[in-house]
Order: C-alpha cells, then structure tokens, then sequence
C-alpha cells in the first residue's frame, strides 16, 4: 500500500467531521472526549484508529491475516471469545458439554443470539460455514481449511476422499445444538472456536447473494458492531449492534479507523488528538520513534512480549534457495542482536527458533522445556556453506536476489539493514522491494518470490499453531516446504494423547524445520508497541498481540 501524505490524511479528518470534532485534539481536553474525562461530563463513545493496510477480505472463510482479524473480531462471534489470558470463554454458544473420551462437544448456542438483520443464529450457519471453509469447491481455497482437520473426517472431506459432508464431525441437533466430533482428544481445540476460520456466516445471506462480503450493506454478521461504511483505501466505520445478545455491555456508539500506512502519519496523528490509540497490531510507531513516544506519554505507552515471531520465508522449491546450505549460509550470516538494538529498538528478542516465548509448553513455557539453540551466527562458517552449496548446484555466483516486504517503515528498515549486512558478510546483493499489502500475500502464497518477509502470530496457545503449518502443502506454508520425516512428526504429535511425547515430537520437528533444513529465517520475537489514552479503558490485547476493541470504552 502506497504511503499516504498529510494532505490526505487532513482530507481523512475533513471527512470525519463532527466525529474527529466531538473527540477534541487535546489530550486533556476539558470536555473529557480525549483526554481524562472531565467531572460531570460524559466521554464521546466512538473510537478512532489507524489500521496500516485494508483488510484483503470480510469472508470469514477467506481471512488469513492480521487486519482482517481486528476487524473480524468486531463483527463476529464464534462459539467462543479468546480472552487476554488466552482461555476461551462464551461466546455465541453459553455452554458446552465434553465427553470423557474428549471427542465430543456438544455447544448450546444462546436462545437471544440473532444476525444484524434479526435472524436466528443457529447450529446450521455454523455447520453451513464450515463446509464453506473445508469444501473443495470453494474458490479460492481457503488456506485456513485445516484448521478444521481436527474434526472427524475434515481433512478427508477437504482434500476429496469423502464427497458426503455430513461424514464429517459436525451436526446441527436442533437450532441451538451443534455437536462436533474430533478426531482424536485435541487439549487446545476449544480455543480454535474463537478464530475467525471457525466463525457463522448467515447460510440464507451467502447463497442468496455469492458477493455478499464485497460491500458493507450486504454483509449480515452477529457480532458486536457492523460494517457501516467501507470508503475503499481511505476509511472503515463499524456501529454498534443493537441485535447483538450483549449489546448492553457494548459502550462504544462507533469504531471509525482511516488507512493510512505511514507509521509516521499514525504517530502525528496520535500526538495531536486525531487517534486514540495508536501502533500495533493494526498499525506501528515508527522506530525512530518509540524513546520519544514513551518519554512524552509515559502512562500512554504499552510495550508487552507477545507470542509471535517475526522471520523472513526462503521459497524452497526454487534455485538457489532449494538448496539447505545456501539457505542456513543467510540465516547465519546476519547479527539479530545488532537488528533489535539498533534497527527496531522496542525490546524485541532475537530468535533462533520458531515457537515463540509465551506458548504453552507441558509444565511451563514450550520456550523454558526446549531451547532455541538450532543455530549459531557464524560468518565464517556462512561463507563456507554458501560455497558448498552453489558448487552443489553447479553455480559459481548467485543469481539476481529480490527480497520482497509489505509497505512498511519498520520493515523496510530491516531489510535494508539484513540486506547490508548480507552484503558485507557474503558478498551477496540483494534486491529489496516494498509491495502493497494484498499484493505481497497474494504473491508469498502463490511461490512467486525468493525471500519474503513474514510474522506468525499464535492463533491458540499451543506450539502446534507454529507447526503444522508446514506440513507438506498447508495452506500457510508459503515457503513450499516438504519433508515426510517433518509431517510424520506433526501427525504423531496430534494423533497421541500423551502431551510429553507431543511436546517431544513438536520439537524434533522444530530442530529439522530450523536447524536441519532452515526453511525459513527467524529473526526475532515481537513485543507489541502501542499508545491508548489514558481514559480509553477495556483493550483486550490476548498472549498473542492480537488486539479486540469490542468492549473497549471511553471513561
């Protein structure tokens, strides 16, 4: 996404209007709008964001990013709602029975749960809405479908070996029972009921219109807020619901974000009133600027370690970088240290693993019981592999290398700094090249690229949200990485219910996915940077960095 100048970003507030108005531009505004709430005075409810890049899509079937996961999380409720500790809890189902065997639940959705249009929401839109995500006419394919592999026969349906739907572990008993049967006992597979793969759609809305998710007053959605206005590349406004089941406990009159990717744009934004909260997930505070941002609002300023992890993708099934060697001689040759310290400055930790920090591991941190030593940094050892390896492929120079990133001033910094160090190590040039953001999936996912930059955000606290997506052919594994030994591993680790042994096997494939094959380039461990208001109360920022503004309110 091209960066936005301030002449557009002053078009963006002359088209606010009386909301950036109402809101003032001081932080101590003595009406109470944006700064503490005056005494008797009562706070506007409507929140102004930034989000850096335009959700790619609205269809729950199609998300597969972080923007679209925001927004999503307004609009919709799963069975269950993540919370900041990372547990589930009720959403549009107010219950649930498990089975001892741990392979059956049965969810008893809310009598008062409707659709923004008054509808029933019932067990069907949910068994409707996840056929949509398994079935395999689908177009596109949805890359989240094997989320859903848990469920009996999902992936069997999924991939064409069973053509009969109702085979697979999901059933509407009546209109408020869904009852869902797992493949094997999966510990963490209530918490997926909360990702926006696993959300209703309204089963009578889509097949009445196919382009239902392409305008926002043709999307029905069962969610706190609703898509209200949809001002392509400049603005989205969400209102709240009052069919929602618990709009009564929903402060917030109206969600308006502008989109605007400039770090620096947001930050301005942000010093003079015009934001009221500011940086990630759905935008950023610009590097350079993070020591004034918390110097200058020092009660403002969030910096949290999240369970994410920013790395670079090696397309492994085109030359040079089919070969391991070629691949571990750039992952070692760059100092991630000198990155965190000097380029990114917000008490990130270099990473040499996968799995995060804050994962769940048998008895403390997966971190804690496995370390991240796959790999050292090592020049000189890096100049020799990367001689083995174009003499393995018969080369005595690398080709052209382009190293591709989503528009963004942090991530450009960074791969200008990786880029040099690249070359002052190896001796290699490399490319780098900034492409808008749906631009940028659309060409990591289909192959189309050597290098790309890329970040995996939990989406349930377990170690195999990092795992299984590089099984042979996943939806998520843009680096093309295959290896049988690798997918055995996943496939045991799910299949067993001892948890020691899938903790073990989790982290044999991790030890082959980085230290054996390096199929990818870790580089570090996010911390989540942000700016709130001081009266802007009730942020749900989970273990992920994933951040829901549902039941956010102004004091």
């Amino acid at each position: 996404m091209k960066k936005k100048s301030w002449l557009v970003l002053m078009v963006l507030v002359l088209a606010f209007g009386s909301l950036l108005a109402a809101c003032g531009s001081s932080e101590n505004s003595s009406t109470g709008t944006s700064g503490e709430s005056g005494e008797g005075t009562t706070a506007s409810q409507d929140l102004r964001i930034n989000m850096s890049a335009e959700p790619p899509t609205f269809d729950p079937a199609q998300a597969k990013d972080s923007q679209t996961n925001t927004a999503l999380k307004l609009m919709y409720d799963g069975l269950t709602r993540m919370g900041a500790d990372g547990n589930p809890s009720p959403g549009a189902a107010e219950k649930w029975d498990v089975s001892e065997d741990g392979l059956k639940y049965t969810f008893h959705l809310r009598s008062n749960a409707t659709w923004s249009n008054g509808d029933p929401v019932t067990a069907e839109d949910f068994v409707y809405a996840w056929e949509r995500v398994l079935s395999p006419e689908t177009t596109p394919a949805s890359e989240y479908a094997y989320q859903l592999y848990y469920l009996k026969n999902g992936e069997a349906f999924n991939t064409g070996k069973i053509k009969d739907f109702s085979q697979v572990g999901v059933k509407a008993v009546d209109d408020k029972t869904l009852e869902v049967t797992l493949t094997a006992p999966t510990p963490y597979w209530l918490g997926l009921t909360s990702f926006y793969t696993y959300y209703p759609v309204n089963k009578k809305n889509v097949e009445a219109n196919p382009q239902w998710a392409a305008k926002a007053d043709t999307m029905v959605t069962n969610g706190p807020f609703t898509l209200t206005t949809w001002t392509t590349g400049q603005q989205l406004v969400w209102t709240k619901n009052d069919k929602y089941w618990d709009k009564d406990n929903i402060k917030l009159n109206t969600i308006t974000s502008s989109l605007v990717n400039s770090g620096a744009t947001e930050y301005a934004s942000y010093q003079s009133g015009q934001l009221d909260y500011a940086g990630s997930p759905t935008g950023e505070i610009p590097t350079d600027q993070i020591a004034a941002a918390k110097q200058q609002f020092p009660d403002q300023f969030n910096a949290k370690g999240i369970a994410s992890t920013y790395y670079y993708e090696f397309n492994n099934k085109e030359k040079p970088f089919d070969n391991a060697k070629i691949r571990k001689a750039f992952a070692m040759s760059i100092d991630r240290k000198a990155i965190v310290d000097s380029v990114t400055l917000g008490g990130q930790l270099p990473a040499y693993g996968f799995v995060p920090p804050g994962i769940k591991g048998q008895n403390e941190e997966f971190r804690t019981e496995f370390k991240d030593d796959f790999f050292k940094e090592d020049v000189t050892q890096a100049k020799q592999l990367l001689a083995e390896g174009l003499k393995e492929e018969g080369l005595t120079a690398l080709p052209a290398i382009t190293l591709i990133y989503n528009s963004s001033e942090a991530h450009q910094k960074i791969a200008l700094a990786i880029a040099d160090m690249w070359k002052k190590n190896l001796g290699v040039d490399v490319q780098t090249e900034n492409q808008e953001w749906s631009v940028f999936l659309n060409n990591r996912q289909s192959g189309n690229y050597q290098i790309a930059r890329a970040g995996w955000t939990a989406d349930y606290n377990d170690p195999m949200t990092f795992m299984d997506m590089w099984v042979t052919n996943g939806g998520n594994n843009d680096a093309k990485y295959s290896n049988p030994a690798y997918d055995k591993l996943i496939t045991d680790a799910k299949s067993t219910q001892d948890n020691a042994k899938r903790m073990t096997d989790m982290s044999q494939a991790e030890k082959m996915l980085i230290q054996d094959d390096m199929a990818i380039m870790p580089i570090y461990y996010y911390t989540s940077i942000s700016l709130v208001k001081p009266n802007l109360k009730g942020i749900v920022v989970d273990f992920s960095g994933s951040v829901d503004f549902s039941r956010a309110y102004f004091q």
